[in-house]
């Protein structure tokens, strides 16, 4: 359960960038929405396959919504899990200013009901330019199985390659006192990101240890949205992808 629960953390924070876990504090236009979904193979044989679909409502202000599936074999076991999410833009971004957001939810196991986790996230983004910017991430993480508290971290680096094509590199994890060791080591992944159009994207991603498990993994995971009729893509607002 602990293994499981570490997995969780690895995808409850990538609900508003696909299967990146460093988040953007930029949340979309009341009334669109996606569905992202991806899929993560590791040399150590574990798996996960996440859908995650999202929409932003206005709540006296934009909130992001999301509910996050994830069918994942760790150490030989299959085990499914849910993971509803709310995050909330407090600044918005821009081009030499620091935007705010924070972010809260948990995840239960979908055939137990039992409660797995419960966390809190705080995503930063600094826009260097039109093309690159800076995420940080830091809130905290209640891993209910073991009644343990941890601290949790994110930095990664966004960088605009071309109109359709989009770099990302970061590390990221939870600081903390845990049976496995490699579960508070830090995290790694570096990927690309082709969007040709407003609607689809899709992400190719090499990863190391993202879910505490001292291994390498691969993500495919794609990103289809549904923007609000005749307004502004998301992208070209916030200037990535």
């Amino acid at each position: 359960m602990a293994a499981i629960a570490a997995l969780g953390l690895s995808d409850h924070a990538r609900a508003a960038n696909g299967a990146y876990a460093v988040d953007a504090a930029d949340v979309g236009e009341a009334g669109s929405c996606k569905v992202e979904s991806w899929l993560q193979a590791a040399t150590n044989t574990d798996f996960s396959a996440v859908a995650n679909p999202s929409c932003v409502v206005n709540v006296f202000r934009p909130v992001e919504l999301s509910l996050q599936t994830v069918r994942s074999r760790s150490e030989g076991e299959w085990s499914t899990s849910l993971a509803p999410k709310a995050k909330w833009n407090i600044a918005p971004t821009g081009i030499g200013r620091l935007g705010v957001a924070f972010s809260a939810g948990g995840a239960f196991d979908a055939s137990t009901g039992e409660n797995l986790t419960a966390f809190a996230t705080i995503p930063a983004t600094y826009r260097l330019s039109e093309t690159t910017r800076i995420n940080l991430n830091a809130g905290w993480l209640w891993d209910r199985t073991v009644d343990r508290h941890y601290l949790t971290y994110g930095l990664g680096f966004d960088w605009k390659l071309t109109e359709t094509l989009q770099w990302t590199i970061e590390t990221f994890g939870q600081a903390g006192t845990s049976d496995t060791p490699s579960a508070v080591r830090p995290r790694f992944q570096t990927g690309l990101r082709y969007r040709p159009n407003d609607i689809f994207s899709v992400d190719m991603i090499y990863g190391r240890n993202i879910s505490g498990e001292d291994a390498n993994w691969i993500t495919i995971g794609t990103t289809i949205r549904f923007p609000v009729p005749g307004s502004k893509p998301d992208h070209h607002r916030t200037g990535h992808l």
